[in-house]
């Protein structure tokens, strides 16, 4: 399934094949939502069509694996999230280096993750937890749609840093964890706002901070974990655009500059709220000091805490 649209003949660039953006993961997700917003968009400027092609499986491995083996012409790119350099480390046996074997061409948007927990904890803050984690190593549990996803190593982050012990429940996929944490089976995870909010405000769920340098607008009132003094917790995911290695810099600048456009418009704004993100723009050099940061922090923690992947 994809996304097509062309400009008059006279109009369009050199080269007018067809530009596939690989998705490594399900129709409906977030990295997919931004494939199908920016791809019409990116499709009408550049004068080629656009296709979303979705290569879902392996944590996104096959996906980025495709991109990293495709021709470096501008012709297939990959939209993935911070998974990307998380799996680096999770993954010894990787046939590729998703870090080295790809080009950043732009930062798409961030997302923020809430520590929620049941109402029957009776946990009003993220203190709380840690407290009582501390009281009690082990006894409290958490969830995640699996190993190595961000709620999980965002969790790992957090109990490395609060220097508590929560037991990992590991589910498959986030529908099941969040009806277990509903239905009280388990004490806390970490959700994406857009997940958690509906939730909340039904008061199923109780917020008890945020995993992210700043609060949210959706949830003024949450305060960050660092405020919070639950540990100096950052783990918004960034989401981008990738590109073969050795793509021409020229192809990567011109894309780049397509997007800084197409990002600043309010219909991607509010498109990319309905997933709880917030769209973000960066060079290419940017980016890449990001990933290549972001690798390193996510390398450490898998190392310290000998998270494997399943």
């Amino acid at each position: 399934m994809g996304v097509s649209a062309t400009l008059p003949v006279a109009a369009q660039a050199p080269n007018t094949g067809p530009i596939r953006l690989i998705v490594p993961f399900t129709p409906g997700t977030g990295i997919d939502l931004i494939a199908r917003t920016v791809g019409p968009q990116l499709a009408e400027r550049l004068g080629r069509p656009v296709v979303v092609d979705n290569r879902p499986g392996a944590s996104g491995n096959i996906g980025t694996e495709g991109v990293v083996r495709a021709a470096a012409d501008g012709s297939t790119l990959l939209v993935s999230v911070n998974t990307l350099v998380m799996n680096r480390s999770l993954y010894a046996s990787l046939p590729f280096d998703p870090v080295r074997d790809l080009v950043p061409v732009a930062r798409t948007s961030w997302g923020q993750l809430l520590l929620v927990t049941h109402p029957r904890t009776g946990f009003k803050t993220a203190t709380d937890l840690v407290a009582a984690a501390k009281k009690s190593p082990g006894k409290l549990n958490y969830a995640s749609p699996g190993v190595g996803t961000p709620h999980h190593l965002s969790m790992e982050l957090f109990k490395n840093t609060a220097g508590v012990f929560l037991t990992h429940i590991p589910y498959r996929g986030t529908g099941p964890a969040v009806g277990e944490l509903i239905g009280g089976q388990v004490d806390a995870m970490f959700l994406p706002i857009h997940v958690a909010l509906p939730q909340i405000q039904a008061g199923r769920l109780v917020a008890l901070g945020i995993g992210s340098d700043k609060r949210h607008p959706l949830l003024p009132a949450v305060p960050t974990l660092a405020e919070a003094r639950a540990g100096n917790v950052n783990v918004d995911m960034w989401y981008g655009i990738f590109a073969p290695k050795d793509t021409p810099t020229e192809l990567v600048n011109r894309l780049n500059a397509e997007l800084k456009e197409i990002l600043a418009s309010e219909a991607v704004k509010k498109a990319f709220q309905t997933q709880g993100m917030d769209p973000s723009y960066s060079t290419p050099q940017a980016f890449a000091e990001l990933v290549r940061q972001d690798a390193q922090r996510w390398a450490e923690l898998i190392r310290v805490q000998n998270i494997k992947a399943e």
